[in-house]
């Protein structure tokens, strides 16, 4: 199989997994309540990637790092799992996972604001077009869902769905100091710290893990969620000869998982929310993508944040 080939079938298989997570995660909260789940996967997602550096045979450069590098993992755990899936779950059972799930893709653009401001880059004026269409399209999901289509919603499952966002792209700013470390090794030591600091926080949190449905949903969100798709993606960067091209496909994920929220959840799909989450996508391929091509068509040199 050539190496183009191999990356799209990787990237198929990343775009699959994210898909069917939204549903996943709703599924798993009818069961477990959001820590409870949040343990499971993460612990899950652990000893697959303790099993993929062990098929590997990386564990050697585990000696390779410094005691502040350790340190930093200990940080991003706390960032990613715990802190971010506690919110981001508690964001799915409060809301529809159709009103959910387009907010927290919401966190590219937080991350390309948060960019700005931490390394005192500007942004391109033609960047702002981007940025503004995909929060009017967050303002139609979260407050357009109310007004338009008449439905409902829970003001702090908005506001965590928003904190999950900003959440997110803090913890891939903050993982950008260990860009010389094996990608996987970096999750797996993230998420031990993160499964460490959940698994302490059950001295004073009650659990009851005794649900099956909920079990299993916990082993899917892990698997599904947090490792199978960052690796296979991982992989799908490293033999494409089209990062771009790659890139773009992964926004293929949030569409296809409307259409499996409807079919496993029966949610009634809101038109607000189809715009809504076409226009976050759009704005942000625009501002990532297209801001690039209209820079190099200037003859100025591209700016990148």
């Amino acid at each position: 199989m050539k190496e183009n080939n191999k990356a799209l079938l990787f990237t198929a298989i990343a775009v699959a997994s994210w898909s069917t997570v939204a549903s996943a995660f709703k599924i798993g909260l009818r069961h477990y309540n959001y820590f409870e789940l949040i343990l499971v996967s993460a612990v899950t997602a652990t000893l697959i990637f303790a099993a993929v550096i062990t098929f590997q045979k990386k564990w050697h450069s585990l000696r390779r790092l410094t005691l502040k590098e350790l340190g930093g993992y200990a940080f991003t755990g706390l960032l990613n799992p715990a802190v971010y899936y506690l919110i981001l779950f508690k964001s799915y059972d409060l809301l529809p996972a159709q009103i959910a799930q387009p907010i927290n893709y919401f966190w590219p653009i937080l991350l390309a604001i948060l960019l700005a401001v931490i390394e005192k880059k500007p942004i391109s004026a033609f960047k702002y077009i981007g940025m503004i269409i995909s929060f009017g399209g967050v303002v139609l999901i979260s407050a357009g869902t109310e007004s338009i289509a008449g439905v409902q919603l829970s003001k702090p499952g908005i506001l965590l769905a928003f904190l999950s966002a900003f959440l997110w792209a803090s913890f891939w700013i903050v993982n950008r100091r260990n860009k010389n470390v094996d990608t996987v090794l970096g999750l797996f030591l993230s998420f031990i710290s993160g499964s460490l600091y959940l698994s302490l926080a059950t001295l004073f949190i009650p659990v009851n893990l005794g649900s099956l449905q909920g079990f299993l949903s916990g082993i899917y969100v892990g698997m599904f969620e947090m490792a199978v798709p960052f690796i296979f993606f991982g992989l799908a960067l490293q033999k494409t000869t089209n990062p771009a091209l790659t890139n773009q496909l992964c926004y293929l994920s949030p569409f296809i998982s409307l259409f499996i929220i409807h079919a496993v959840l029966g949610e009634t799909i809101y038109f607000t929310t189809y715009i809504g989450l076409f226009l976050i996508v759009f704005g942000i391929l625009l501002n990532e993508y297209l801001s690039q091509r209209r820079t190099r068509g200037c003859g100025c040199p591209a700016k990148h944040l």
